[in-house]
């Protein structure tokens, strides 16, 4: 049973900031003080209830540049409250887990009235966004000071105050003594070893812990391949119809890893708590926009939207813009082998060092351009996709992510399918895979890790040089870690991660049993990817607010459809090969069928596997 919150008093007398609210310079004096009233009110008025604070010195004064900028916490016991609002799954005392409920708090482990680490900082935070997000108008028609700013009852306060420029971010604030040990045991020492996972699921969240926990898992998986393909390369390199092996192994790899991940997904988020959270009703997403309505499921007054002219965007707009794309792609793919053909005839005539090195530079140019167009169109999918209008965040990310999918996936493997099953050319497919995949890794390690490290360093000099100019006491720390971090870039998600992990393991999956290094190449990537990527979420990007995740989402369906991709190739590689050819000699049809036949199997395989894992689980 839930407590009725006009029974406790939130009030707390040390104020520990979690939440930093930074508004835009002109912000109106009403606007402030409107909603910090609004946030500070009771949750009978409408209120969140919370505690918020202006950025100031020690004795109440001002420093110039941070008017507007707000701390927000909250007392304990709203937050024990707060765990209860949003579903927290926490672990007790009969080593069960259940959702945490206020009436039965002494029930669960380690929980005490006066243990204030009973909820890590990060679900904290997470409760202070949930709070923050449902703040929502009551019977004001506007915002205070901005006309222009309309409200309506049920309105989301944050989301208005966003769109309209008021809000300019809202972010946590980094723990630094936590940060600090959790650096010291993540990658400030360079070792193999498993990662932290539960710290980092302390920290920042599930979903980024189960990101780098899909990272590990992955590496580990490409272990066996790496190992079986060194010797594969070493003994068996030019010989390319010798790849009958590698190609059956490679079958059962790709489906039994997936397989495997579910398990272990399974139980780290059992273990976590996130498994049995209960899924809240979605509510419209911030860019959701439409003539204001009733919910016929919630009964609440929200913006509607047609359906007819949502699918009418869909199929008139964005499915021939992604066509098109999808032709200019293939397009600069033929432009591609046309530049091998120039780079062949010009190594044929004159067959010089110089000669061989020009064969490799097509497929460089290719890689890079490769990696230009996919960001490219990821900005013009963006776009198409919130001009589509979907009303929830889910819906709009599954949308998303199939444009993006299917265009990187064309971009990319498109040549090597050519390649492989209209030239048969398996040397020109062994060049093109390794440069690929070689390529992309460096441009990604540049432009994800190293480039930002390097801009993030030279602005935090200009931040303590700023600091120092300014005079301020030696106990100022808190001033300088809000400064810099509200400088810092925010970390858009996981998207671009699982995204690069996609490619790679169809690289590897696809094509690599005529390139074995090709596994060899993606398991020191993902070393140094585990590095840098730590890199970026402790020293790079603003801290990230905890998301509890049961598992890697629609990531998953996408790799199970690479994996099927993955057989059907490597079927017919199989079939291709003289090795095979030479068992059928005269009848090529009874070939055909029995390469059918395994790829049926195979497929039958997966969905099955697919089905046992969502019934055990």
């Amino acid at each position: 049973m839930k407590e009725s919150w006009s029974a406790f008093d939130t009030f707390e007398p040390h104020f520990r900031p979690l939440v930093v609210i930074e508004l835009a310079k002109d912000t109106k004096e009403e606007t402030k003080e409107w909603l910090t009233q609004r946030i500070e009110d009771k949750k009978k008025n409408g209120g969140a209830q919370l505690l918020v604070k202006p950025l100031a010195k020690e004795d109440g004064g001002k420093i110039d540049g941070n008017e507007n900028i707000y701390l927000v916490g909250a007392s304990y016991l709203r937050l024990l409250l707060g765990a209860e609002t949003v579903g927290l799954v926490k672990e007790c005392n009969d080593n069960s887990m259940r959702t945490f409920t206020y009436s039965s708090r002494k029930t669960f482990k380690d929980f005490a009235e006066d243990n204030h680490n009973f909820l890590t900082m990060s679900e904290c935070q997470y409760i202070i966004k949930h709070e923050l997000e449902n703040l929502r108008a009551k019977d004001e028609k506007m915002i205070p000071g901005y006309p222009q700013a309309k409200l309506y009852p049920g309105k989301s306060i944050v989301r208005r105050l966003l769109t309209n420029g008021i809000l300019i971010q809202f972010f946590p604030l980094h723990d630094k003594e936590e940060l600090k040990k959790l650096r010291h045991i993540w990658y400030s020492r360079v070792k193999i070893s498993f990662q932290p996972l539960d710290e980092i699921r302390c920290y920042f969240g599930e979903t980024i812990a189960l990101y780098f926990g899909f990272l590990e898992y992955f590496t580990f998986a490409l272990v066996p391949m790496a190992l079986i393909g060194i010797p594969y390369y070493v003994f068996a390199w030019e010989d390319y119809d010798k790849y009958v092996m590698f190609a059956s192994f490679n079958l059962l790899w790709s489906t039994v890893i997936l397989e495997v991940w579910k398990r272990c997904c399974a139980r780290m988020t059992y273990r976590w708590g996130t498994l049995l959270m209960k899924r809240q009703f979605e509510e419209p997403r911030p860019g959701f926009h439409g003539v204001l309505g009733i919910n016929p499921v919630t009964g609440k007054e929200e913006p509607v939207y047609s359906s007819i002219k949502r699918q009418l965007r869909i199929y008139l707009v964005s499915l021939p813009f992604v066509c098109l794309c999808l032709y200019l792609s293939l397009y600069v793919m033929m432009i591609y082998f046309d530049m091998e053909q120039l780079a062949l005839d010009y190594h044929e005539e004159n067959e010089t060092s110089f000669s061989n090195l020009m064969l490799f530079v097509p497929s460089i140019i290719y890689a890079v351009v490769i990696e230009i167009m996919n960001r490219i169109y990821r900005y013009a999918a963006e776009f198409l996709t919130s001009w589509e209008n979907h009303r929830l965040e889910s819906s709009h990310q599954n949308h998303l992510i199939l444009k993006v999918l299917v265009f990187n996936f064309l971009n990319c493997f498109a040549s090597l399918f050519y390649i492989a099953f209209v030239l048969f050319d398996m040397k020109l497919l062994r060049q093109s895979l390794a440069t690929l995949l070689i390529t992309s890794q460096i441009l990604n390690q540049f432009a994800e890790a190293l480039f930002p490290y390097w801009l993030q360093k030279r602005h935090n000099k200009k931040i303590k040089k700023r600091m120092c100019a300014s005079k301020m006491d030696s106990d100022l720390s808190l001033f300088e870690q809000i400064n810099m971090e509200k400088e810092m870039g925010t970390y858009l998600g996981t998207f671009d991660d699982y995204l690069e992990l996609f490619l790679q393991f169809g690289y590897v999956s696809l094509f690599s049993c005529v390139y074995p290094l090709a596994a060899v190449f993606a398991v020191l990537n993902n070393i140094t990817e585990t590095y840098s990527d730590a890199l970026k979420m402790c020293k790079i990007f603003k801290r990230p607010f905890s998301e509890p995740t049961a598992n890697i989402g629609v990531w998953q369906l996408a790799f199970e459809t690479m994996s099927v991709i993955s057989v059907v190739t490597n079927c017919a590689l199989i079939g291709m090969s003289s090795q095979v050819n030479a068992i059928f000699p005269e009848s090529k049809t009874d070939l055909i069928l029995i390469v059918v036949l395994v790829e049926n199997q195979e497929v039958e395989v997966c969905e099955e596997d697919k089905l046992h894992a969502v019934s055990s689980i």
